[in-house]
């Protein structure tokens, strides 16, 4: 019975103490632990995170595109600015004739001198000192410039005459739509303009009339001041004057595309 009695003893000792054991066995080789469970709970403890290598070389990735979609953009733009400057039309030549389409005629500054009390304009006199004024000075510079540096010059010269008279009536023209508008009582919205103003005072469509024929008047020397440069230009010269207009490119030969994608790789 005593033996029986000790065995049971030993029995729940052991028991007892076995798994203070266990656990003193676990903290002298903690690698099992750290490979079965902190692993699974802390998936960096034991081994680099899965996602680490991911993460970055996603972000290098991610910026190689951004420096790709970013060349490849100023690549589409610098292309597309190229093919809009070839493809943009030419503008239009500014001429004499042109000039003379939008100024008013002869007859018409005639009608505009007597109905608004206008003084009449010398327009075979300004067109004459215009033009002994250009040959002076073109016989002052022919001792220094040769004749090719001549044309230039006076072509210049010439251009800035005829495109002056092209601005004033293109201002002409649209004084005289404006005074049609204020004049007319359906365009007008402001019907009290339409009115007449207080006795001695001008209506704001009464001033815009008499505007419009101050514009055609100047529009109408501007116009004899560039005849008068033409043909001092002819005098010159001996050649008709024509406005200048740039080269037209050719379409690109081989070696010109071939040096275009070429300069193009570099983005």
């Amino acid at each position: 019975m005593r033996r029986a009695s000790q065995c049971r003893e030993e029995a729940t000792t052991l028991h007892t103490i076995r798994p203070y054991c266990c656990l003193l066995r676990a903290c002298r080789n903690p690698a099992p632990l750290v490979g079965m469970c902190a692993a699974r709970l802390i998936p960096g403890l034991a081994k680099p995170h899965p996602r680490g290598k991911t993460r970055a070389r996603g972000s290098r990735l991610s910026r190689a595109n951004e420096r790709d979609q970013i060349m490849a953009t100023k690549t589409g733009q610098k292309n597309a600015s190229n093919t809009f400057l070839r493809a943009q039309p030419s503008r239009q030549a500014i001429t004499l004739e042109l000039v003379a389409a939008h100024a008013p005629s002869q007859a018409l500054v005639g009608r505009l001198c007597s109905t608004f009390a206008l003084d009449a304009v010398d327009y075979e006199g300004i067109r004459e000192a215009t033009k002994e004024q250009i040959n002076l000075s073109a016989e002052a510079l022919q001792s220094t410039v040769n004749e090719t540096a001549m044309k230039i010059h006076l072509q210049r010269v010439v251009g800035s005459f005829v495109g002056s008279a092209y601005g004033a009536a293109q201002f002409y023209g649209g004084k005289v739509t404006q005074a049609r508008d204020l004049t007319s009582k359906l365009a007008n919205d402001e019907r009290d303009e339409d009115r007449e103003g207080v006795y001695g005072f001008e209506s704001r469509a009464a001033r815009a009339r008499q505007f419009a024929a101050e514009a055609g008047l100047t529009a109408y020397a501007l116009m004899a001041a560039a005849e008068g440069a033409v043909d001092a230009y002819t005098h010159v010269t001996g050649d008709r004057w024509k406005p200048y207009e740039p080269p037209v490119a050719g379409p690109a030969t081989v070696g010109r595309q071939a040096a275009e994608a070429e300069i193009a790789a570099f983005g």
